[in-house]
């Protein structure tokens, strides 16, 4: 794992190698495979250097969204915020979302959000 990584990404690459062996696959490549699975992960969710820096210089995609941290929230935190915002930020959170993360459990309570609206 890279320097800076969180403590909970570290137990999730351990965790994720550890599996990989258990179960055999990736054989001599688990290390990698579960680095890469973890580092997609903090990508994703603006954990890496880069993404800091895209955050710091206001570059980063979810910057004109209408909630503040957009990347860094759960589904749970995201549909628990969805009541105050209106239809057409509703519209754009569903855009950026079918966009990047594509989250099926999410784009459906964006759905039925809309058509409750």
């Amino acid at each position: 794992m890279p320097a800076g990584a969180s403590p909970k990404r570290e137990r999730e690459f351990k965790k994720l190698e550890h599996k990989f062996k258990q179960d055999h696959r990736y054989q001599g490549r688990e290390e990698e495979v579960a680095a890469r699975i973890v580092n997609k992960q903090r990508s994703q969710y603006g954990e890496t250097k880069e993404e800091q820096r895209k955050d710091r210089q206001g570059t980063s995609p979810d910057r004109n969204l209408p909630l503040k941290d957009y990347q860094k929230l759960t589904i749970a935190q995201i549909a628990s915020r969805l009541e105050s915002l209106s239809a057409a930020d509703i519209r754009k959170i569903r855009s950026y979302e079918t966009r990047h993360k594509n989250r099926k459990g999410l784009l459906l309570k964006l759905e039925r959000r809309l058509t409750n609206a």
